[in-house]
Order: C-alpha cells, then sequence, then structure tokens
C-alpha cells in the first residue's frame, strides 16, 4: 500500500493573528467555552466567505467596488445563502453569485453541503470500525450534526475509485519475500451470511521496506482462485518473487509453479508448529515444542528428517502420531527452509509480520456481526489498512544481513538490474 513517511521536522510555526481581528470576535474579559465555540464558528464563517469573495474576484477580474473592464461582461450578483457541515457542525454562509452563472468556486464547489475535513472525518471513524448508525451518533452527539446514513454511504463511497487505483497501481519487477495469508469475515451473500476469506500479501521490498501488494476476497481457495491472484501480481507489473512464504493454503502450489516457476514455496515454521502443539493439551504444550525443536533448527535437510523420524520413534512421536503426519505432508515446503543461512531463515521464519497486521485488523472489525457486501468489507479493509502501513517507517527485521545472503543465493536475479 501506499503510503507517507511521517515528517520529521516540526511545523512551521503559525503567524500570529493580528489584535485588532481578534478584538472583532473576542471581547475583554472571562470567555466560556460556549462563548469561545461560538467566536471559532463566526471566525471561521468569516474566513470562509471572504475566501469565496476573492475567488469571484478572480474569476471576474475586478475587485468589489472596482472599475469594471471594458471586455467584461458579467458581474457580481448578490449571493445566496447556504448551509454546510463542518468539523464544528452546520455552518450558514453566503455564497457570491454573478450574473452569467458561470463562477465555480473552488474551496465549496457547487451543490456541495460538506466543508473540507468533515468527509475525512467520517472516513476517519468509519476506518476505525465503527457502524454506520455509531458514526450518526458520534456526530450527533459531538458536533450537533444529523447526518443520514446515505450521506454516510455516500462519503464512503466517495473512496471505491482510490481502492480500485490502489488494487490496480503498478508493482516492482521484483520482491524478495512475499507473505501470504488469510482473515476470516462474515458477509452477506445472496440473503446469506458467509464466511469469506480475505487474503493479503505483503511484500519485502528489496531496500527491506514492506508494502500491502493487495486483497482479495474469495469463499474458497484453491489453484483457480491463486491463478487469479498471481497472474493479477503479474499483469500490474511483478515480474519475479524470489520466496514467497504461506500457511499451508489450498491450491497455492500449483498456480505458482504456473505463472512463478522460479519461486521457492516456504511453509510457515511457526504455523505449523502451532497446529503440532494443538493436539496438545495445555501441560503437554511446552515439553512439546521442546520436542519439536530439533526438526526446525537443523542445520540441514537431512538432519531436519533425521529428527523427524527420531521424534516419531519417540513418546510423542507415539502418543501424536497426527503431529507427525502433518510434518510430512508439508515436507516438500519445509525443507527449503534449511537450505538458507541463517539470517535468512529469520526472516522466512514465520508470517507474523503479516500475523500483526491481521490482528489490528480484527480489533476493527471484531463490532461488527457481518458486512452487507464484499464492496463494504474492502472499504472498511483497504482504510484500515491505510492507517496501519502509514506507521511502517522501518525496513524488516533481519533485512539487512539477509539482504546480503539473497545477494549470494539469487545471483542473476537479486538485486534486481534497472532494465
Amino acid at each position: 500500500m501506499a503510503r507517507s513517511r511521517k515528517a520529521l521536522m516540526p511545523d512551521a510555526p503559525l503567524a500570529p493573528v493580528p489584535s485588532e481581528i481578534l478584538d472583532q470576535f473576542v471581547g475583554q474579559g472571562p470567555i466560556s467555552s460556549e462563548e469561545l465555540d461560538a467566536a471559532v464558528r463566526r471566525f471561521k464563517k468569516a474566513i470562509i466567505e471572504r475566501a469565496l469573495g476573492g475567488e469571484l474576484t478572480h474569476h471576474l477580474g475586478y475587485p468589489f467596488g472596482g472599475e469594471k473592464p471594458d471586455a467584461t461582461t458579467n458581474h457580481r450578483n448578490g449571493a445566496g445563502s447556504k448551509t454546510v457541515l463542518t468539523d464544528d457542525g452546520p455552518l450558514a454562509i453566503a455564497v457570491p453569485r454573478d450574473r452569467e452563472g458561470t463562477f465555480e468556486p473552488r474551496l465549496i464547489a457547487k451543490h456541495e453541503r460538506r466543508f473540507t475535513g468533515f468527509d475525512d472525518k467520517i472516513l476517519a471513524l468509519y476506518a476505525r470500525g465503527m457502524t454506520v448508525r455509531e458514526i450518526q451518533g458520534f456526530l450527533a452527539e459531538m458536533y450537533g450534526v444529523e447526518v443520514s446514513p446515505d450521506l454516510i454511504s455516500t462519503v464512503t463511497d466517495g473512496i471505491v475509485a482510490e481502492v480500485t487505483a490502489w488494487q490496480s497501481r503498478p508493482l516492482e519487477r521484483l520482491y524478495p519475500v512475499v507473505f501470504f495469508d488469510a482473515l476470516r469475515v462474515k458477509i452477506r451473500d445472496e440473503a446469506t451470511v458467509r464466511s469469506k476469506a480475505i487474503y493479503l500479501a505483503l511484500a519485502v521490498l528489496p531496500d527491506g521496506t514492506r508494502d500491502i501488494l493487495g486483497l482479495w476476497i474469495e469463499q474458497t481457495e484453491g489453484a483457480k482462485f491463486w491463478m487469479k491472484v498471481f497472474s493479477d501480481l503479474k499483469t500490474r507489473g511483478c515480474q519475479d518473487i524470489l520466496i514467497a512464504v504461506t500457511d499451508g493454503l489450498k491450491g497455492m502450489s500449483e498456480a505458482l509453479a504456473a505463472v512463478f516457476p522460479e519461486t521457492t514455496l516456504q511453509t510457515c515454521i511457526v504455523h505449523l508448529i502451532r497446529h503440532s502443539l494443538d493436539f496438545a493439551n495445555w501441560k503437554e504444550r511446552k515439553p512439546m515444542a521442546t520436542a519439536l525443536r530439533p526438526i526446525y533448527t537443523a542445520a540441514s535437510a537431512e538432519a531436519a528428517s533425521a529428527a523427524l523420524d527420531e521424534f516419531e520413534r519417540g513418546p510423542w512421536g507415539r502418543k501424536f502420531p497426527t503431529v507427525v503426519a502433518s510434518w510430512r505432508r508439508a515436507w516438500t515446503h519445509i525443507i527449503p527452509f534449511f537450505a538458507f543461512p541463517p539470517d535468512v531463515r529469520r526472516l522466512i521464519y514465520t508470517t507474523n509480520s503479516l500475523e500483526s497486521v491481521h490482528a489490528q485488523l480484527r480489533k476493527i472489525i471484531k463490532t461488527r456481526g457481518h458486512f452487507p457486501n464484499d464492496e463494504a468489507a474492502t472499504k472498511l479493509i483497504w482504510l484500515a489498512l491505510r492507517n496501519i502501513t502509514a506507521k511502517w517507517e522501518r525496513t524488516a527485521y533481519y533485512w539487512r544481513p539477509a539482504m546480503n545472503q539473497f545477494a549470494i543465493l539469487f545471483e542473476g536475479r537479486f538485486p534486481p538490474s534497472n532494465a
């Protein structure tokens, strides 16, 4: 996801407002909070009307009360009243008009009923998981503004074009590591609430920064779905992925081999360990985790296979044969892990970086029973992702030492050429 780094320099100091102007809005002596709010609203109204008057002056080419140029036939034609929704509640303003009706104000456009910043406030509330009803109540309580559900829907629908542009934006030619995982949400589909998966792809770029490549909603996964995902990535400019890390997603290996045949598919080791521990009770989990450790910390694939055989012959393997079976089923996509040096292993050991994103998303969507449709889910997830990725300023963990190893292991593919 496109993101902007926070400015490190402090904002420039604001120029003081002349005392003569302030005296017009705030008298001498104590002032209550209500009087202060009223003064701020009067000040905002005056500034808006002055700015609109300045726009009309620019449009006509001569100031109010000034001499009209001979070539100009248009002139001022009074003002119309208009109520706009602002951060401080509804505000009645006078909008100047011209005789020919060609004046198009930019500060508050024609037919616009919301001032700049009000839409952003609605989107900020929506991005934090608030429902339309909750947003209505919040605006009414905090600002005394009564807004309709249609208005809130119109504001949130306005980001659909941004979501579409983000989902189809050009990608980098190469991504060293891409993590794929799914988040389950409830979405209404044909009058039935279904549990659908929202799949995210989190990539580590060659410089170590991270980016969300896209999101896809599907009820079931399979080779056909993953073929669509990988084809989408390739169409948008991604020509190579060095390592794809997943949690045993169905059909991914077949689709990945068809679209990105040189990509190494790696199963998330941490997910496999967690799945193994699910078979044991609480008291057995710690000793079982200790018994599994020699497998995934082995120096080579051969040593790991021998450790798995020993685990199978031991007490844990005899008591939990399903654990051994799960490791053997995933073994093909486990063993690539052992071909990498420790610096790279630490990077691809787990999909926790994507799990962290999912955890933040769950906090936002947990208050919702379900989404009315796929588009509503996409809008909220995208807004939440925009807030989450805005905080990403440092490179991925363990990237600097791993980068040198990538240059050796994937010579000719990493670092990417400028061609």
